[in-house]
């Protein structure tokens, strides 16, 4: 494929718009934002691209007021601003819709609608009931004014952020990885909000790091990468070549994998149920079965009961009822340490809490579950030699990229405190793993290698239960997919299911009837782009080879 023609500079001499210049921000020694410059100009959709880390929301909290910066200026049609907090960006016209949403659950949406604009001690629900009638007719975003926050689905709460900025009135909106906790389908119509507001005239900038999503949408494309610009590219920049521009390097996007080579089964789960803290049934009588040399991905919105499964199975939460086993031991009411025991590999969700201590050195936390065992302890002292030479081994093994193997982990990157936990987990033999969002929060490179060392474990004949909110992900790695939605089991599919069909199961539908809804609705945009892209590819090698 042709090499993608990068422009020069992503930035004019036009004083209309919004403008930053050299903006640089700084936390201690480290610099987030580096002399950035970036233009939002009304009537487009300006994708601010890169990694995890790369500066994004920092640029964006520095625009919207949450920082402060150390240096460089924020124009608006030429003149200079100064946000010491959001309510002055929201008066000069700055709308953010967050990655979390900033809602006050209890609440109804006209409720919301009037947080931070009471105007005084008098609060009009009637005025606030009728702004977003009319927002929502205007916007085609259907919301009911009165509807309490925590009982709408996902999707409708982010039409309500989007809302809340629109009814300040906002000319410059920030998108801040807005479809992270969406189906495909709430996707595409996020993206047909997003349109319709770039057509009216508003200024958009959208922050992701999902390569469809930019290229089905972007108008402009900027990349950031160590807090610096690094390139601005058009939108049909193919996926390969944006993401060797965020990373700086080559990356194989999709791992090739063999057919699984799926044995007897490993792990048996049958009418589980398990509560959260306050009691509510939050997996629903789920049941089934995981073989060893097979992956089994566990797909779903954020919140439908993935996070306390895997809780359930390496033993943090204790069933209400059902039963779980492991090489045909019953590990029902196991506790963690037994679950290890049995041969359980878990990578947590939330590795910051749950996955090392940060405090401890990568060494120390390479060998936190087999600290009291041969060779890492003679009776009861450690033997911190056997410990260091684990760590050498291991941080060569799973390119462990730190200064020394005594460092704190805590100094580590995002995608190296994950690749030490991994390696934790796969150092010794196991029956299953169980990997709870492997690559949140993980750079592109580094997924790379963590999708790679998946598929070898698999390949060993380990039994693999991966839960993941991304969709790329799951196609990338499954053998079988588990849809997961309210707690229950939708349905078990392939990874060739379609994405149309797969967002509508996990918004609740069975199998036959996402298949005949599907039928009845357009390929979502993502979609039509992302194969528009793969025949141009297969088109162009198939013209390479000819020569």
């Amino acid at each position: 494929m042709p090499r993608p023609s990068w422009k020069d500079s992503g930035v004019t001499n036009d004083t209309s718009g919004l403008r930053l210049r050299g903006i640089t921000k700084r936390f201690g020694t480290f610099t987030a934002n580096d002399a950035v410059d970036l233009d939002v100009v009304p009537g487009e959709i300006h994708c601010l691209l890169g990694e995890n880390g790369a500066g994004k929301s920092t640029l964006m909290n520095v625009l919207y007021g949450l920082y402060q910066p150390d240096g460089g200026q924020i124009l608006i049609e030429g003149v200079p601003q100064k946000f010491t907090n959001p309510k002055q960006a929201m008066a000069a016209g700055i709308g953010m819709v967050h990655q979390h949403f900033m809602l006050v659950e209890p609440f109804t949406v006209a409720e919301n609608m009037m947080l931070g604009n009471e105007g005084g001690f008098v609060l009009d629900k009637n005025a606030a009931r009728a702004k977003v009638r009319e927002l929502a007719e205007r916007y085609k975003m259907p919301v009911e004014p009165d509807a309490v926050i925590e009982e709408l689905p996902v999707g409708v709460q982010q039409r309500v952020e989007i809302l809340k900025a629109l009814a300040n009135d906002a000319k410059y909106l920030i998108f801040d990885e807005p479809t992270a906790v969406l189906t495909p389908q709430e996707i595409d119509e996020l993206m047909a909000v997003m349109q319709v507001l770039r057509d009216e005239g508003k200024a958009i900038v959208f922050i992701t790091h999902k390569l469809r999503e930019v290229r089905a949408i972007a108008d402009r494309i900027t990349v950031m990468r160590r807090g610096k610009i690094v390139g601005h590219a058009e939108p049909g920049t193919s996926e390969a070549d944006l993401a060797e521009l965020m990373v700086g390097r080559a990356v194989d996007l999709r791992i090739a994998k063999s057919a699984p080579a799926a044995q007897d089964v490993r792990l048996q789960v049958r009418d589980l149920k398990v509560a959260n803290a306050a009691g509510g049934i939050v997996v629903d009588g789920v049941s089934f079965d995981v073989r060893g040399g097979e992956i089994l991905c566990v797909a779903g919105v954020q919140g439908n009961g993935q996070s306390e499964l895997a809780d359930a199975l390496i033993g943090n939460i204790p069933p209400l009822s059902g039963t779980l086993t492991l090489d045909g031991v019953d590990i029902t009411r196991a506790r963690p340490a037994a679950t290890i025991g049995a041969g359980m590999g878990f990578v947590p969700e939330d590795r910051e809490d749950d996955g090392f201590v940060g405090t401890f050195s990568v060494a120390e936390n390479l060998v936190l579950n087999r600290v009291t065992q041969a060779p890492f302890s003679r009776g009861v002292a450690l033997d911190l030699g056997a410990i260091a030479a684990n760590a050498e081994k291991l941080k060569d093994e799973f390119d462990i990229r730190t200064q020394a193997v005594s460092s704190p982990i805590s100094s580590l990157s995002g995608g190296n405190k994950q690749k030490v936990i991994l390696a934790r987990e796969l150092s010794r033999d196991l029956s299953l793993l169980v990997a709870s969002q492997p690559t949140r929060g993980v750079d592109v490179g580094a997924i790379e290698f963590l999708h790679r060392r998946i598929v070898e474990e698999r390949d060993k004949g380990t039994a693999v239960l991966l839960v993941s909110t991304e969709l790329d992900e799951v196609e990338a790695l499954a053998d079988r997919v588990l849809v997961m939605y309210r707690g229950k089991v939708v349905g078990v599919v392939g990874p060739d299911t379609p994405r149309d069909v797969m967002g509508l199961m996990m918004a609740g539908a069975s199998h036959e009837e996402a298949v005949r809804a599907a039928a009845e609705q357009p390929t979502p945009l993502v979609e039509q782009v992302h194969e528009a892209a793969v025949h141009h590819t297969e088109a162009s090698e198939g013209q390479e080879g000819n020569r």
